[in-house]
Parts: structure tokens; sequence; C-alpha cells
């Protein structure tokens, strides 16, 4: 960095015997105005927006960069991570690897899983053990049955809803983390990563922007919400809940929206939700909505979905911690 030193400075100029507190004066504002060239960017950022389809809902990114060409660059970069991700992670696509995964339940060899996957399993198994189950991937056979409810417009069969429960439980996961193998202990279990995959795409696709020299965006998929620096001279991003109910100024935090109120069959005067609880294998009556702000997006992704079929006593022992804040409408 350069440095201007006082005395040189006094000999450069045109009259030597100029008063010394008149030199000193002009000596530092002319250090303020070269601190100040130092320390602004050469170029305005400008605000980019972006979207496209993965993982069966819209995934959008809002960035400030130098200008269209950094941005779209490293836009294409992160939606590609998504895609990718969606490849692996999705169970709607027959030939997926968390599919293949499932398919091979009950099989007495171990299977070679991805870095990714590992990862996503690793994480959830972790959120099953402290939520004592409210949150299971292994919710598959129950996730299909009720998808088929809801494209049908009707209830599920209470036998066809306890043998499907009969093949949920975490436990039944086991991961080999020096090999990072995984086995899946019964036949017809079935992999569910719809309560976390979205929020850890996010976060991937995060870190594909940071690399790409990207300081200040937002990524936002179904309901789950990253933000990293906030936009030019503002203190955060603006983040409102659905409906507008609630304002949140986040910078460098995750948030996630998990409700009920939308998507339901009624049978019997009640509302049955999208939202399963693994425990007892039906969809949720209430019409709660769980936000949840924490560190990464697949935290709060994972927790808002538990949240989501734990009862009010249950969250109040999460909301103790000062990890992440939980707000419930």
């Amino acid at each position: 960095m350069l440095i201007i030193h006082f005395e040189k400075f006094r000999k450069l100029l045109k009259f030597p015997k100029l008063n010394h507190f008149l030199a000193s004066f002009l000596f530092f504002i002319i250090h303020c105005f070269f601190f100040l060239f130092l320390s602004s960017p050469t170029l305005a950022q400008e605000r980019f927006a972006f979207s496209e389809p993965h993982m069966g809902t819209t995934f959008m990114i809002i960035l400030y960069a130098n200008d269209e060409s950094q941005a779209k660059h490293a836009t294409q970069k992160a939606f590609q991570r998504i895609n990718d991700l969606e490849q692996i992670m999705s169970d709607y696509l027959p030939e997926s690897e968390v599919s293949l995964l499932s398919k091979h339940s009950g099989d007495a060899h171990k299977t070679k899983v991805s870095k990714d996957l590992f990862k996503v399993l690793k994480k959830s198994k972790k959120w099953s053990k402290k939520t004592n189950g409210s949150f299971d991937i292994t919710i598959g056979p129950l996730s299909k049955l009720w998808r088929r409810a809801f494209r049908q417009k009707e209830m599920p069969d209470s036998s066809a809803i306890l043998a499907s429960k009969k093949l949920v439980n975490y436990k039944w996961i086991k991961v080999f983390h020096f090999s990072k193998n995984v086995k899946l202990k019964k036949q017809n279990m079935r992999i569910d990563l719809g309560g976390i995959a979205k929020g850890y795409a996010v976060d991937e696709a995060m870190k594909v922007l940071k690399k790409q020299g990207i300081k200040s965006a937002l990524i936002e998929g179904g309901g789950d919400i990253l933000v990293s620096e906030a936009p030019p001279e503002k203190e955060g991003w603006e983040i409102f809940t659905p409906g507008y109910k609630k304002h949140y100024v986040l910078k460098n935090k995750a948030i996630a929206t998990s409700g009920a109120q939308y998507k339901y069959i009624q049978w019997k005067g009640e509302k049955y939700s999208h939202i399963i609880n693994p425990i007892s294998g039906y969809g949720m009556t209430h019409r709660r909505t769980i936000t949840v702000i924490t560190k990464t997006c697949a935290d709060a992704d994972a927790l808002a979905s538990s949240c989501s079929v734990m009862d009010h006593a249950e969250i109040a022992k999460f909301k103790k911690n000062k990890k992440w804040r939980i707000f419930i409408e």
C-alpha cells in the first residue's frame, strides 16, 4: 500500500517554507481522499434475479454483481449444482441415487453412496435422534401412500397406513463412516429426503456463488431461504413469511417455513394436511405454520419440518436452544 511520508510531502510542494500547520492540514486531507478511494468499489454492484424449476419447486437466486456476465456465470453454476443434487436426492426420479438405495433395502450387502448423499443421510439421522423420530427420512412408504391419496382426492385406508408405518424407523439406517457405505436393514424401506434436501441444495448453491466472488445473495427453494452479506447500503435482506404476516431483516442466516394450511384432504369433517407425522402415519390436522431461523438451510428445513408434527411442549424444549429461533403462527 502507498504511504505518503510527511517530510517528503513537504519537499514536493513548490513552497518549501509553507507554514507547518497548513502543510499538515493538506497532508491530512490528501490521505483521507486516498484511503476513501482505496475503500470504494471500482464498480457499483447491480442487482440481478434468476429462477429455474428444480426438485418439484422453483428455485430463485437474487444477487449483487459487478455486471450481468458475472451474475449469469455464477448463477448458472449454482443452478447446475442444484440440478446435480436433484439427480442424487429426489425419490420422484426412479434412477436417482436415493431411489436406487431404497431398491437395495433389506439386502445383505452395503451400498456405496456419494459424498453428498452420505452427508445428508448422516445429518438426517442426527435430527431424527434429536427429535425422537418427529423427523424421519424413512417416511417414504407413507409419503408414497399419501401422494396417491392427494392425487385421487380420497383418504388412505387405515390398514394401508398401518402397513406403511411398519416400514418407518430411522434406526434401520446404518451408516458406515469410514467407507461411506449405507445399509437399509429392512426390506421395502423407502427414503424420502423432502424435509431436508432442498435446504441442503440451497446451502450448496450459496457455496458456489461465494466461490464465484458473489458476496451478497439470496437463494430460495420451496420456502427455504439462505442469505449471505447484506445488499449494498442495507442492514440485511428483508424476508416476509407467507401472507406477509411477519418481517425479518437477516444476513448470513437461513430461514425456513413449514405449514399445513393450504394442501389437505377432508374426511369425516377433519382436514388432513400433506405434512405427515411419521409416528402416527397420518397427515397433520392443525393449521400451524412454523418458521425457523438458524445458520444453515438444511438445519432450518429439518427443524421446521420436525416442529410441524411436534406438540407445543416438545417445541418449547427446542426454543430454549440459542442456535436457532422458532416462531409459531
